[in-house]
C-alpha cells in the first residue's frame, strides 16, 4: 500500500512596499542621520572641537538639509510613484478604527489599515519637520535678508524641531526593532499573510485579493 503526503498550502506574500518607496525611504533615512549627526556636532562644543573639520561638517549639514525633500518629491512625480502616492494618501486618512486604537482599553478591537496611527503622527510630524527645519535653516544660513527677530526665532524653531525629530526617529527605530516583519518589509519589500491578517486585517482584506500585486 502506497502513502502520499499532503502539502499544506503556502499563502504568498503581500507587498507591502514597492522598490520606489523603499529606496525614498532609505534615502531620506540616511539624510535625516547625516543631518543629525551634524548637527550635534555643531550644536554640543566639545564634540564640534573633538571632530574638528566645523566648516565641512557645517556644508555637509546644509547641503543634506537642502537634499532633504529631494527623494519623495522625486518619488511622487511619474508612474514609478503611484504606490508612494497611494499610501501617503492613507497616512492622511483617519478611520473609527484609529480612534479606536488610540485608546488602550480598546485597541485589541481595532481593525486596522495598512498603517497605525502612530505611523501616521510620526510620518506628519516628520513632513512638518522637514518643511520646518528647511526654512529656518535657510533663513539661519542666508540671514542677510532678514531681520534680527526673524533669525532669533529661526534660531529656536530650528533647535527645538531637532529635538523632536531625534524624539521621534529613536522612537521610530526602537518600535522597527521591536517587529522583525514589519522591519523586514521595508528591506525586502514584502510581508507575510499571516503577519497582514493579525496585525492589519483591514489592509489584509484590501490587498489580498487577485487584483493586487503578490509575490508567490
Amino acid at each position: 500500500m502506497t502513502t502520499g503526503t499532503t502539502s499544506a498550502s503556502v499563502e504568498p506574500d503581500l507587498v507591502r512596499f514597492d522598490r520606489t518607496e523603499r529606496v525614498v525611504h532609505w534615502i531620506t533615512a540616511s539624510l535625516f542621520l547625516v543631518l543629525m549627526l551634524t548637527g550635534a556636532a555643531l550644536y554640543a562644543g566639545p564634540l564640534s572641537t573633538v571632530i574638528g573639520r566645523r566648516v565641512f561638517v557645517r556644508d555637509l549639514h546644509v547641503i543634506a538639509g537642502v537634499a532633504l525633500p529631494l527623494p519623495l518629491l522625486f518619488g511622487l512625480v511619474g508612474r514609478w510613484g503611484a504606490a508612494l502616492r497611494n499610501d501617503l494618501g492613507r497616512l492622511n486618512r483617519w478611520s473609527r478604527d484609529d480612534r479606536v486604537w488610540m485608546r488602550q482599553r480598546t485597541r485589541h478591537r481595532a481593525r486596522l489599515g495598512k498603517f497605525n496611527p502612530g505611523q501616521k503622527l510620526n510620518a506628519t510630524f516628520l513632513g512638518a519637520a522637514i518643511v520646518l527645519m528647511l526654512g529656518s535653516g535657510a533663513i539661519m544660513k542666508w540671514f542677510d535678508p532678514f531681520p534680527l527677530g526673524w533669525r532669533t526665532g529661526a534660531t529656536f524653531v530650528h533647535d527645538w524641531t531637532a529635538l523632536g525629530i531625534w524624539l521621534a526617529i529613536g522612537g521610530h527605530i526602537l518600535f522597527a526593532l521591536r517587529d522583525p516583519d514589519a522591519l523586514g518589509a521595508m528591506r525586502h519589500g514584502t510581508i507575510s499573510a499571516r503577519w497582514a491578517r493579525r496585525e492589519r486585517p483591514r489592509w489584509f482584506e484590501e490587498d489580498a485579493t487577485p487584483d493586487h500585486p503578490m509575490r508567490p
